[in-house]
C-alpha cells in the first residue's frame, strides 16, 4: 500500500481536512459552475495518466453495469470498453452540459445516462450497479465517508469500488504547498489537505489494492472489492 494512505499519526506535522477547510454541495456547485468551461484545459492533463488507469481498471473488472461518480465533462466516458454500461452523475449542471455534448459529439452509445445526482445520496435503488468508479471526487465532496458508504449500497455484493484520488503528503515540500493552499478549498472546489484517512477506515485500508500513480505519485489509484 503507497506510504500515503497509512493511517497519520497525531501530533506535530500531521493534519487532517478541518473545519476551514470545509465544503458544501452549494459551494462545489459555485466553484464548478466556474471551472465548467476551462477544467478539460486545466485539470486534463494532469489528470489524464490517473484518468486513463482507474478506467482500465473498471474495464478489467468483471460486470457490465458501472456507474461513474462525479462524471464531471466526461473526459473518462471514451475510454470505457463499449461492452461496459456507463450512467454518470455530477453535482454540476454545467459540467454534466458539457459531458452530454462529448456523448453526443464522439457518439458514445454505451453511455446510458448522465443524471445531475449528488453522490452522498443518489436516488438509485442498492446494488444497482457492478462498479463504482469516483475519479477526483472523494476531496470534492462534504463528506467522504458518506460517498464510500454509498458507493458501497449502490454496488451488487461481489462487486467492485474504484476510486483514483489526490491525497495529502505527510511532510517534504508538497506538505507545506497543501497545507497553504487549504484555505482556498471552497474557491478551489476541492481540498488540497484531503487526508486519507478522511476516507478510509483501518477495515477499508486491510481490504484494498493502493499504487502511486503519475504524475509524481500525487495521484492513488484504489481498488475495493465490495
Amino acid at each position: 500500500m503507497s506510504h500515503t494512505l497509512e493511517q497519520r499519526r497525531r501530533g506535530p506535522g500531521s493534519r487532517k481536512s478541518g473545519p476551514h477547510t470545509a465544503l458544501d454541495a452549494d459551494a462545489v456547485r459555485a466553484a464548478y459552475r466556474r471551472w465548467a468551461g476551462v477544467y478539460d484545459v486545466a485539470f486534463g492533463g494532469v489528470s489524464a495518466v490517473a484518468r486513463r488507469r482507474a478506467v482500465a481498471e473498471a474495464n478489467r473488472l468483471p460486470g457490465r453495469e458501472v456507474l461513474e461518480m462525479g462524471v464531471g465533462t466526461g473526459l473518462a466516458l471514451p475510454r470505457y470498453l463499449p461492452e461496459k454500461r456507463i450512467t454518470g452523475i455530477d453535482l454540476s449542471a454545467e459540467m454534466l452540459d458539457r459531458a452530454r455534448q462529448r456523448v453526443a459529439r464522439l457518439g458514445l452509445d454505451n453511455v446510458e445516462a448522465l443524471l445531475e445526482m449528488d453522490a452522498e445520496a443518489t436516488s438509485f435503488p442498492d446494488a444497482s450497479f457492478d462498479i463504482a468508479v469516483a475519479m477526483f471526487v472523494a476531496s470534492v465532496v462534504p463528506h467522504p465517508r458518506r460517498l464510500l458508504a454509498e458507493m458501497r449500497r449502490l454496488v451488487r455484493p461481489g462487486g467492485h469500488l474504484v476510486l483514483v484520488n489526490h491525497f495529502a503528503a505527510e511532510r517534504g515540500p508538497r506538505w507545506w504547498i497543501e497545507w497553504a493552499m487549504a484555505p482556498a478549498s471552497r474557491s478551489l472546489g476541492w481540498h488540497p489537505d484531503f487526508a486519507a484517512d478522511s476516507l478510509f477506515g483501518p477495515e477499508d485500508r486491510a481490504r484494498m489494492q493502493a499504487r502511486p500513480v503519475p504524475p509524481f505519485g500525487i495521484f492513488t489509484l484504489v481498488h475495493l472489492p465490495n
